[in-house]
């Protein structure tokens, strides 16, 4: 695993060297070695995010189209495959190259095996936090731990809430937690015998007048905004930050008494205050920014020391360095499903932290032997619904995977089911990040549908657009993912269409970027024409059935469709690294 100092950070800038690669794994055996990592400094800081609530290990398939425009070009975490090799020194046919990469995939995963799962964090974990002794280390989650399988949207995240007891969670922010709704989140928040903090979540004026519930009636603030921990004999801080857009990239009537934003000037007053009042050693952001905007907000803020990241899924194995007007804010992502585990050693003087190594470990599920407890409590909770969950509905009939800016197989037959099953000449389905892998020949089972699925506001719809409303929707979403400020990127990727196909030019300024729209039957999207559209997880009020019943029905019917691509012709991107087979 990669591994650096923070002394290096700022005259590095080549490739740094990696473990080489490891031999093939051996399954159901523990290798010591993997995970034996040199004691370094007084306090172990470990980092997971987006894990989407996936109890069991996954296969994830990282993504081949993750581009950077402007300033972002070029640089992680929009990096894939080869470049992102190359940049992090990384060799080919590894089994990092598969945990980091969607390089040879579809090989690699029969080889290597599924990533992450809770029993076998647990016993990383442990093992991690066992290795520096009792005091000296903290376990931190980035959010979206509660969201992304049948199991957590029925139980409404109360099983992770068991699950991360177990696993030994201290403090975490949150994002897909707030869809659950305020009522449902306190009930967690009551079990949870961690801490959740969120420096950047307010009452609106109105709530704040009819005297709603915060942590600090005084600023509005609604959670707390950080803890102070004792580390090794020095005092570390961690503040929270939720995802700064919840009521814009999720339905408002969630949380309509709250507002949220990535709030600059109040956080760093927060960090001045724990630097001069409360005299801390380490400031921490625990962040569910996104990596872009964390790299920008480090360039503003100061006397943060690392910003541990999330949201965007990002497994970036070194740190990013970024000046400011303090000194130097290091920038990490983790990662999601499970895959990864984060892990910060510090060397903390008195006021500052005079050392640090970084390590991003992939958590081979293979390599590590299942925590008893954890796998008693997962059987425990699925034992449930596994039986109406477990009947097969259907079979891959290649690799299924999500992630990418634009779209992936899983997305088309997404697509595909809402316009066969609503009868609509066009689909459009959100460009959400989660969702787990499966290869080609797997038989898929109601528990596969959902974790592609399940969130609270499923409902499909179906609603006539015009060529030009359609056109607008997607600008507007191309924007928010391509948008050259950091700051107005506020949500996932690209929504996926369905009975469509399009150029898009992300360089170009909102309004520009769309064009060439064509429907399947070769003719081309006429702007006054209206068209029978299709979707899902609207922002609106609910209307039609669950979405995954509609994906079960089209998979229970033997429908399948022809492998294509994402429908979309880029333009303006030659040499860009965040394209598979173009850096």
């Amino acid at each position: 695993m990669t591994t650096m100092r923070r002394r290096d950070f700022l005259k590095t800038t080549g490739a740094i060297a990696l473990s080489g690669a490891l031999p093939r794994l051996a399954r159901a055996v523990d290798n010591p070695s993997l995970y034996d990592l040199e004691r370094f400094g007084n306090a172990r800081i470990l980092h997971l995010t987006d894990t989407h609530a996936q109890l069991r290990p996954v296969y994830f398939r990282e993504p081949s189209v993750n581009i950077g425009i402007g300033e972002m070009l070029g640089r992680p975490p929009h990096l894939v495959e080869k470049a992102f090799l190359d940049r992090f020194g990384i060799p080919p046919d590894s089994a990092e190259a598969y945990a980091f990469t969607s390089i040879d995939f579809e090989k690699s995963a029969p080889r290597f095996g599924k990533l992450g799962g809770f029993s076998h964090l647990k016993t990383l974990i442990d093992r991690l936090r066992g290795d520096v002794g009792q005091g000296r280390s903290l376990l931190l989650d980035g959010g979206d731990l509660w969201q992304g399988t049948g199991l957590a949207n029925a139980m409404l995240g109360a099983d992770m809430v068991e699950a991360a007891n177990l696993l030994g969670i201290e403090a975490m922010t949150g994002h897909w937690e707030f869809t659950y709704g305020e009522a449902a989140l306190r009930a967690n928040l009551e079990r949870f015998k961690g801490e959740f903090l969120a420096q950047n979540v307010f009452l609106t004026e109105e709530a704040a007048f009819n005297d709603a519930k915060a942590f600090d009636p005084a600023s509005g603030r609604v959670f707390k905004p950080a803890t102070i921990k004792e580390l090794g004999g020095y005092r570390v801080a961690v503040i929270g930050q939720a995802f700064p857009y919840v009521p814009i990239a999720h339905p408002k009537r969630f949380t309509p008494d709250w507002t949220f934003g990535i709030r600059e000037e109040e956080l760093q007053k927060l960090v001045n205050a724990l630097r001069g009042n409360d005299k801390v050693d380490a400031v921490l952001l625990l962040s569910h920014n996104g990596m872009d905007i964390d790299l920008k907000l480090a360039s503003r803020i100061t006397g943060i020391d690392v910003i541990l990241g999330g949201h965007t899924h990002d497994a970036v194995p070194q740190p990013i360095a970024v000046k400011n007007a303090g000194g130097v804010t290091l920038v990490t992502n983790a990662g999601s499903n499970g895959k990864f585990l984060g892990v910060l050693d510090l060397d903390i003087a008195k006021g500052k932290i005079g050392d640090l190594r970084y390590r991003l470990l992939p958590v081979y599920s293979e390599l590590l032997k299942p925590d008893p407890a954890m796998e008693a409590l997962i059987e425990k909770l699925h034992a449930t619904h596994d039986r109406e969950w477990n009947d097969q509905v259907g079979t891959a009939d290649r690799l299924l995977y999500r992630r990418g800016n634009f779209s992936g197989s899983m997305d088309q037959l997404i697509c595909d089911a809402l316009r066969g099953g609503l009868d609509a000449e066009i689909a459009l389905s959100p460009g959400f990040r989660w969702g787990t892998t499966a290869l080609a020949g797997q038989a898929l089972t109601m528990e596969d549908v959902l974790a592609e699925t399940a969130i609270t506001y499923a409902a499909t719809y179906v609603q006539s657009m015009s060529g030009s409303q359609i056109k607008d929707v997607l600008e507007d979403v191309c924007d928010n993912l391509f948008n050259a400020d950091p700051y107005h990127q506020q949500g996932g990727d690209m929504v996926r269409v369905g009975g469509l196909s399009y150029a898009c030019t992300p360089a170009e300024g909102i309004g520009r970027r769309i064009s060439e729209l064509t429907l399947d039957s070769g003719r081309p999207l006429a702007p006054g024409k209206h068209y029978k559209v299709a979707g899902w997880a609207s922002v609106g009020e609910p209307q039609g059935k669950p979405v995954w019943d509609v994906l079960a029905d089209h998979l229970r019917a033997g429908k399948t469709s022809m492998p294509r691509g994402s429908g979309v012709t880029l333009k303006g991107l030659e040499g860009n690294p965040g394209i598979a087979g173009t850096g």
